[in-house]
């Protein structure tokens, strides 16, 4: 194994549940693989038009197979994931608000990227476990304050969503993932010695691992180290 850290740039969004995987599963992986992991908020719906993909809602077999697919993974992954009640209202709602949010906190920390880790997962909770809303200035402010933030960052935060900047900086990452070959999300793009190996999905961590140099443990790291 290379000593170098390598980078693993995981673009995702809150819409997505399995993103919602991926990202648990590379935040439990990164104090156990010599990995720098990058959190990349990005926007699935501008993915999806670039990309000429279809939404999984739009086409009824991929959503049936989502909802059972989602039962298992939620107990595999220990995720707990349920399918929102109204799912089609939910989804066209859009995740645009909620992923410029997300960008005004990449923006602002200053503290790698443990905030949007925090408020990352509580949106995702919001919306994949308590069937909430994920849309209005209310939810990015009890996701925030959940998260650990003050409610006077949580406002500069609403504030600064609105701003050119981040649509502009949100625009630009979510093109950037189209430029690694998105189709959807999670993309996983991980750089190993100047070369970059780009992964869809959440179910792909055991040829990533090969691919990078590390050691698969399953979707319990820590448990797994325990025993060795």
């Amino acid at each position: 194994m290379s000593s170098s850290r390598k980078v693993v740039e995981l673009f995702y969004d809150v819409v997505s549940p399995y993103s919602w995987l991926g990202f648990e599963i590379l935040c439990r992986y990164k104090t156990v693989w010599n990995i720098e992991l990058q959190l990349r908020p990005a926007f699935l719906g501008g993915v999806i038009k670039e990309s000429g993909n279809s939404s999984a809602a739009l086409v009824p077999n991929k959503l049936l197979y989502a909802r059972s697919d989602l039962k298992r993974l939620s107990q595999y992954f220990s995720v707990l994931l349920c399918f929102p009640e109204n799912f089609h209202n939910a989804y066209a709602k859009g995740s645009l608000s909620a992923m410029r949010f997300l960008t005004a906190v990449s923006e602002k920390q200053n503290s790698g990227d443990v905030m949007i880790e925090r408020v990352s997962r509580e949106i995702w909770k919001r919306m994949w476990s308590a069937d909430q809303d994920i849309t209005l200035p209310a939810s990015f402010s009890e996701a925030g304050l959940k998260a650990g933030l003050s409610a006077t960052e949580v406002e500069e935060l609403l504030q600064l969503s609105k701003c050119q900047l981040v649509k502009d900086r949100l625009k630009l990452t979510t093109e950037e993932a189209v430029k690694h070959m998105a189709f959807g999300f999670p993309l996983i793009v991980c750089h190993v010695d100047g070369k970059a190996e780009t992964f869809f999905g959440s179910d792909r961590f055991e040829v990533m691992a090969h691919c990078i140099g590390e050691k698969w443990l399953g979707p319990q790291p820590d448990e797994q180290t325990a025993k060795i």
